[in-house]
């Protein structure tokens, strides 16, 4: 097929991604710019002018010493050693050492559960807990 016919049916069906006419069949300065994002402005001249805020900037971590690899075979089994977290055992990790502290001193106080993150109330919440929806 011709270029001119090709044109001709890009204009018509619309934009094709597998058309014949692709950036490698073009001419030398033909981009059409699907991979790549410009890292500049073109100026009426037809001068390009490099826009250090459009360059992508890539920050890489230091990664001396590291001893993991960057490859994860696909025959490591699903989900992770460690088992997801439940309010029971965030309740013994975080708040009972805290109360086992302050029972020992002397100051603990059933009047003062907030100090411990307890909620009395639940104005102001997203999402309230009621009896029903609660945790069982």
């Amino acid at each position: 097929m011709g270029v001119l016919s090709t044109l001709t049916r890009g204009f018509v069906r619309g934009a094709d991604r597998m058309a014949e006419f692709t950036s490698k069949k073009g001419a030398r300065t033909h981009n059409k710019g699907r991979t790549a994002r410009p890292t500049g402005l073109r100026l009426s001249s037809g001068k390009f002018v490099s826009v250090k805020a459009m360059i992508p900037e890539f920050v890489v971590p230091n990664l001396e010493g590291f001893k993991l690899k960057p490859y994860v075979s696909y025959r490591v089994p699903p989900g992770g050693t460690e088992n997801a977290p439940t309010a029971e055992s965030l309740f013994e990790e975080i708040v009972a050492p805290q109360i086992k502290k302050d029972f020992a001193e002397g100051s603990f106080s059933m009047e003062q559960l907030e100090k411990y993150g307890l909620e009395t109330t639940q104005d102001g919440k997203l999402f309230k807990l009621y009896p029903k929806n609660s945790i069982r």
